[in-house]
């Protein structure tokens, strides 16, 4: 199963990542190492919001992530939610499904 973990960003979340980027970036590549996180980063024009794409059986990696981000320790972060994602197309979907053969 895939899970987005979007988060909404601070006015000042360009002005202020920098001091938390690092371990910020390294818990994020941690996640994806052990499988966890498939792909993640921020939106632009305008950078507001970010999205990290989670594979898991439970919603619960996302949230652990959060709960160790710095970016939302330090309320870089304003508001979060972890969605289920019903991937169905796709080499990574979850849970493929093909057009009907005819």
């Amino acid at each position: 199963m895939h899970y987005l973990l979007m988060y909404d960003v601070s006015a000042d979340y360009l002005e202020r990542r920098g001091e938390f980027r690092d371990e910020h970036l390294s818990l994020a590549w941690a996640a994806q190492a052990r499988g966890e996180l498939v792909l993640g980063g921020a939106l632009a024009d305008p950078v507001d919001a970010s999205l990290l794409l989670f594979r898991g059986d439970s919603p619960a990696v996302a949230e652990a992530f959060v709960a160790s981000d710095p970016y939302v320790k330090h309320g870089l972060v304003t508001k979060w939610r972890v969605r289920p994602w019903l991937t169905v197309v796709g080499e990574d979907a979850a849970s493929p499904i093909h057009p009907a053969a005819g």
